[in-house]
């Protein structure tokens, strides 16, 4: 059998809209036949608050903070709870669902992708442990409610019983996209600024509790990790962990044209962006 070929796309910082645009059109690449798999890593410019496919924004991100805050709000195609992305690394990583490699089973694929995102965390020199799934606390904050970072889902990591790294997935026409971050950094008043839309005395309340549940590379490395340390591991945690040969590469012309047209069309339509449908 033919050694795999992967592409592998280093795009830097976008906007939030350009970014989730340019994962649906790597997606419906390698859906299509027209591209091979795709290893993708991104930032974000500004700083971002994604929300899950089917959470309703209004209800689940402060909107007007964000915008004084200069943070983009954007929706995924990705289901799962909002997160903030600020000093991180983000992943992508699209396949095809039976490929010698991965299996047509999404929990078998989430443990295949974190055994790479695991090992990449201890290279930095966290003690990463791979945890099931559970749900916030009884009495949980509207805001720990919303936030990826308080809930663990299956196959996902945990340090110091905090979580790590966060991923979400979509499958579709035997393709799967699943893309997640590393936060390197992060500041939990600004995650709750984002998050909290709640008013009233117990806001200060909130806000100390949700940092308590929030896990960071750089809250327990010292000295400090750069982004561009945890971008190489990670490059190299996946090119040791998956089978193939990892080509670097850009987006092609049709690709970044699908992008833009999603971007403008879908990302950037506050239909989308606060309801999940498109106008």
């Amino acid at each position: 059998m033919a050694e795999p070929i992967w592409r592998r796309i280093v795009s830097g910082p976008l906007s939030g809209a350009a970014n989730m645009a340019l994962d649906e059109a790597l997606f419906n690449a390698v859906q299509a036949g027209n591209s091979p798999p795709v290893l993708r890593l991104y930032r974000w410019q500004p700083a971002a608050v994604t929300l899950g496919y089917g959470q309703r924004g209004a209800r689940q991100v402060n909107v007007a903070r964000c915008a004084e805050l200069g943070l983009d709000v954007v929706r995924r195609l990705t289901g799962g709870r909002a997160v903030l992305h600020a000093d991180e690394v983000t992943y992508a990583v699209i396949a095809p669902e039976q490929n010698g490699f991965f299996a047509n089973n999404i929990l078998e694929n989430y443990r295949r992708i974190a055994d790479s995102l695991q090992h990449c965390l201890r290279q930095l020199g966290l003690p990463v442990e791979m945890v099931a799934g559970r749900h916030p606390a009884r009495g949980a904050t509207a805001a720990e409610q919303s936030a990826c970072f308080t809930a663990p889902s299956f196959f996902e990591l945990c340090c110091h019983g905090l979580k790590v790294c966060g991923s979400a997935q979509k499958r579709a026409a035997g393709c799967f996209l699943q893309h997640g971050s590393l936060p390197v950094d992060l500041d939990p008043e600004l995650l709750f600024a984002a998050l909290n839309c709640e008013t009233g005395p117990d806001a200060e309340r909130s806000a100390q509790s949700l940092a308590k549940q929030v896990g960071w590379i750089n809250r327990w490395l010292e000295p400090p990790v750069a982004i561009e340390q945890v971008e190489k591991q990670l490059i190299d945690s996946f090119a040791g962990c998956f089978p193939g040969r990892f080509v670097d590469d850009r987006p092609s012309p049709q690709e970044l044209k699908a992008a833009k047209q999603l971007e403008q069309s879908k990302y950037r339509n506050p239909a989308w962006t606060m309801k999940g449908v498109l106008e």
